[in-house]
């Protein structure tokens, strides 16, 4: 058993370790053949700023900036695929796609880079899924999310010119759209007898639940007491006679 749960506690650390062992890996490549991969990001409503739906995610522009996206990336996707699993892969696959055509959509021309609009997007589906589906468990990490990165929020507005925050909100927008989406897949808040529906009593059985209850409408338990009389003649009463013979004793 311990050998089992090793397994998918590395499963669930190793996916975003790789994740931003990538990144970095392409930075150093960036660094070391000289290269500028910014032209490979998202340029809005250009033909060849499409590429960057693709590639946006995987450029930064310099060390700090990657530093700064990271740490939160690496927490957020850990947290995705180990309270999500079944639907992990598809949220970070949409996450990707969907956050860099929303922000080729609506961006200014210029070009879009980083992974902070990932990063938005997974705060914002863990956030809203949680809440969603009222599972205690999850709405724990809605808490923790909104308490380590609460202050992201300021990051969808424009404050400053060298920050995407279109790329923030397009995040945040596909993230909270993906909650919705995947509102009843995964995870679920285990019911209890007592919390199911109850179902339907017939009259009799309402009536005896009230008696045990104690419920008594005495208005109308003296109704039907006067009304007893009344039912008891409403109908003719029919008398059935059976006759026996009697059985001669024998001599």
């Amino acid at each position: 058993m311990s050998d089992e749960i090793q397994h998918k506690t590395n499963s669930y650390f190793t996916i975003p370790l790789y994740f931003v062992l990538i990144l970095w890996v392409v930075k150093w490549a960036e660094y070391k053949f000289g290269f500028n991969f910014a032209y490979y990001g998202v340029k809005p409503l250009t033909v060849s700023g499409l590429k960057g739906i693709l590639f946006s995610p995987l450029i930064h522009g310099d060390t700090g900036h990657l530093f700064n996206n990271s740490i939160p990336l690496f927490i957020l996707t850990m947290a995705l695929f180990y309270f999500y699993k079944p639907i992990a892969w598809r949220v970070l696959i949409i996450s990707w796609l969907a956050t860099g055509v929303l922000t080729w959509l609506i961006g200014r021309n210029s070009y879009h880079i980083g992974a902070s609009g990932i990063i938005y997007a997974f705060a914002s589906f863990l956030f809203f899924s949680g809440v969603f589906r009222k599972h205690p468990r999850l709405m724990a990490i809605s808490l923790i999310v909104t308490f380590l990165y609460g202050s992201m929020i300021w990051g969808i507005f424009p404050n400053e010119v060298r920050i995407s925050w279109e790329g923030h909100l397009s995040g945040g927008i596909i993230g909270l759209a993906l909650a919705i989406i995947f509102r009843k897949i995964g995870p679920r808040k285990k019911r209890y007898e007592w919390e199911e529906e109850e179902k339907e009593l017939t009259e009799e059985e309402q009536y005896l639940e009230d008696l045990a209850l104690g419920k008594f409408d005495s208005e109308k338990i003296e109704k039907e007491v006067k009304d007893l009389p009344d039912k008891l003649t409403s109908k003719p009463m029919k008398y059935h006679y059976h006759f026996k013979p009697l059985k001669k004793n024998k001599e």
